[in-house]
């Protein structure tokens, strides 16, 4: 999956990255749809972003995923400036886009691939614990609604489709090529966000999360994870009984 995307990936991995093991005490979910899994080990390799290794009684281990070929299933992990763990059962706990946890367990022999003693070929998991750990409630959008973003920026003007919103943020899907401009971190000053029939908000957003993946009847796709910049008492009120009960009437609603 090879999608091409204004990411900045990660370097390596420093002690200060570790992630903890998912607590005995929360709820994830369990996925098991390999292709899923390919998804999430996908974004992994797309961001940089560290993989904790939990082997025995060692001290945990930090490693990143050079790449994946969901086809196979088959992943590869990079374990540039860290040991390699021994033969056995190991834990991988890492964070996607700073809203969830993803904890997968391996049992191998984590063989190097010859003449690179860095890189470590492994299979897809049959299991990944997630957990979801955003702050605010979210509600998906039904298809075929009218939910979508509209702004300009330099000089361009974006109409994307909108997956889900909350109080605290929208999440927008769009095609590689329509994400040229966009990067983490930008802001998008007077979006225009038409949450169905009910509510419209036009509100000034950031940019926090961009996520390469695929799906069967779209291709390759990317969502766009972003926070409300910046928010009224009154939008926010809006916004919040709207995720909770939905509106009976047509609204605007300004930042």
């Amino acid at each position: 999956m090879n999608v091409s995307v204004a990411v900045a990936r990660k370097g390596p991995p420093k002690p200060a990255d570790s992630v903890s093991r998912i607590g005995g005490n929360l709820a994830p979910h369990e996925m098991r749809d390999p292709f899923d899994i390919g998804e999430a080990l996908t974004a992994l390799a797309a961001s940089g972003d560290p993989v904790t290794v939990y082997s025995g009684i060692l001290d945990p281990m930090l490693a990143r995923i050079e790449s994946v070929d969901p086809e196979l299933p088959h992943f590869v992990f990079d374990f540039t400036g860290s040991q390699i763990p021994p033969q056995g059962p190991a834990t991988f706990v890492a964070t996607i886009g700073g809203s969830a946890k993803l904890q997968f367990e391996l049992d191998s022999d984590f063989s190097a691939l010859p003449g690179q003693p860095h890189l470590v070929p492994a299979d897809f998991p049959e299991a990944c614990l997630v957990l979801n750990r955003r702050a605010a409630r979210r509600v998906e959008t039904p298809v075929g609604g009218n939910y979508s973003a509209t702004f300009s920026l330099s000089n361009k003007q974006y109409e994307l489709p909108l997956y889900d919103f909350s109080k605290g943020g929208v999440g927008l899907r769009a095609t590689p090529e329509q994400c040229f401009g966009l990067s983490v971190g930008k802001k998008l000053i007077g979006v225009r966000l038409e949450l169905g029939p009910a509510l419209v908000v036009v509100a000034d957003l950031e940019v926090r999360l961009l996520r390469p993946f695929r799906t069967f009847l779209l291709g390759e796709q990317v969502q766009i994870g972003c926070s409300f910049a910046s928010i009224s008492m009154q939008m926010q009120q809006t916004l919040e009984r709207f995720v909770t009960t939905g509106l009976p009437e047509r609204r605007m609603v300004k930042r």
